[in-house]
């Protein structure tokens, strides 16, 4: 999503040419003349992400606005404007929670890149405040992104389940993030701040699910050199997450069953039962009631989880949290791999709003990840995206070598204005269709093919090099492609 940064400043040229420098980089821009009309913008609920605070300004001055600000709990990053670089001046912002300063006038480099690294500063406290949560295991239903429909009833009926001890049953499909879901539901509860252990069923071997779940004693079965307390022993006075319950095979589901009902284990070996204090949350992206009537699943036991069942929506289904989605992701990723992009495009949001998603919000985050890895631009475009574009990259600006030929430099002069004419992102190579599948190899190679001829003006011979193709192998491609081209050379 594109950042906005409000400009406070009671110098309309100072905020007009300061908008001109944003917006060359992409930024959006709101004014404010005074600290007061300040204050009513953010008051407002519109969105600000940066807060440029000229420190000298008739009325609410700009130290009193940024104190102003903190105290009513705005915590957008905030760089000072000052005409005059005194130390005390600086000191007193910077005590009252300014993040940057720089002197009027400022060069347009000094200006992105102090509102750049006030973005990355953002990131990286909001990155350690979401670890910290989930390390303390006090995620609540406040921390999940989204606001559309489906998600605000998971959150309204979660937040009621998760204030009892109520067994909860959350189905979804295969990355809607059910996890995250009983990690809410564990850290809105009275038991947050206590052991959250989760447990995936469907990953355990058949023959090690009973020690995994009720630990054993130490020589109890060949190969038990220790004693192992077990996942219920470990989320004693917590929550056991158990996901993919439906895998679970029949014999254990009847210890399950027991434990559930009686509160207490048999570790393997043990000669007498271990009273625990379990919250059950479980999981599953299975039909379990058909299951049950398949005989692969205890009825007894399904009416024992699916107490209180809560249905994760698929992505598909919550559409408009896609950009919320994409802009956390972004900036967990730009804290983990040290990048700076600012966030994406707004054609690439709606390229990924429009996509189906089979994979969901785990397909989303490994997406967006690899565009952050590769992303050259201060935002995401569509061609970071290729599997979901279907736009590939533009192809790289040519630069001659030290053994061209005596004209390839007019050649590459050539092939640089025609790509200033034409950027790449009007003129895609794209690799599916308007249904959303993929075109045949021969339509790509057809487009690509083109789209070189036309970058390179002509020249075959730069075309087939940047191809890797030979020359002879690029004209029978021309020809069986039916492809017209005002063929030229570089002797």
């Amino acid at each position: 999503m594109t950042k906005t940064v409000l400009v406070v400043d009671d110098d309309p040229t100072q905020r007009r040419l300061i908008q001109a420098v944003l917006e060359r980089e992409s930024f959006a821009v709101s004014h404010a003349e005074n600290g007061d009309a300040a204050m009513a913008h953010l008051a407002s609920g519109a969105p600000v992400d940066v807060v440029l605070l000229d420190l000298v300004m008739p009325g609410l001055s700009g130290q009193d606005t940024l104190k102003e600000m903190r105290a009513r709990g705005f915590v957008q990053p905030v760089i000072v404007l000052t005409a005059s670089g005194g130390v005390d001046t600086v000191v007193k912002a910077m005590q009252a929670g300014a993040t940057d300063f720089f002197i009027k006038p400022a060069s347009p480099e000094r200006i992105t890149v102090s509102i750049r690294n006030a973005l990355s500063m953002g990131d990286l406290k909001g990155e350690v405040e979401r670890l910290t949560k989930r390390a303390g295991n006090r995620t609540t239903f406040a921390d999940l992104i989204g606001t559309s429909p489906a998600m605000t009833l998971v959150k309204r009926m979660g937040e009621r389940a998760a204030k009892s001890s109520i067994p909860i049953l959350i189905t979804g499909e295969s990355g809607v993030g059910k996890e995250l879901i009983a990690r809410a539901v564990h850290g809105g509860s009275e038991r947050a701040g206590k052991p959250f252990v989760a447990v995936n069923c469907g990953a355990i071997p058949e023959n090690l699910v009973e020690s995994i779940l009720f630990g054993h004693e130490k020589g109890s079965f060949t190969g038990a050199t220790d004693k192992h307390l077990g996942k219920f022993k470990e989320a004693d006075g917590g929550t056991l997450f158990l996901d993919e319950v439906g895998e679970l095979p029949l014999d254990m589901q009847v210890k399950l069953l027991r434990a559930l009902q009686e509160g207490e284990i048999d570790p393997i070996g043990s000669k007498r039962s271990q009273k625990v204090d379990v919250r059950i949350v479980s999981a599953t992206n299975r039909d379990v009631a058909h299951a049950v009537e398949q005989g692969r699943f205890r009825e007894d036991l399904y009416y024992r989880l699916n107490v209180f069942p809560i249905e994760a929506p698929s992505l598909r289904e919550r559409r408009e949290d896609i950009p919320a989605l994409v802009e956390a992701f972004v900036r967990r990723f730009n804290v983990e791999e040290g990048k700076r992009v600012v966030g994406a495009a707004p054609e690439t949001l709606q390229c990924l709003t429009a996509f189906d998603w089979p994979g969901n919000v785990r397909q989303l985050e490994n997406a967006v990840y690899r565009a952050i890895i590769l992303a050259d631009a201060p935002y995401l475009q569509p061609y970071d995206f290729p599997a979901i574009s279907g736009i590939v990259a533009p192809l790289p600006e040519p630069v001659a070598s030290g053994g061209s030929k005596p004209d390839l430099p007019s050649v590459l002069q050539a092939a640089h204005a025609a790509m200033a004419r034409a950027p790449a992102q009007e003129a895609p190579v794209r690799i599916l269709d308007d249904r959303g599948h993929l075109r045949t190899l021969e339509e790509i190679e057809r487009d690509l093919i083109q789209h070189a001829i036309e970058v390179y003006a002509g020249h075959m011979s730069e075309v087939a090099r940047r191809l890797g193709i030979g020359r002879s192998t690029l004209y029978r491609k021309v020809r069986e492609q039916g492809i017209e081209v005002d063929f030229k050379e570089a002797s």
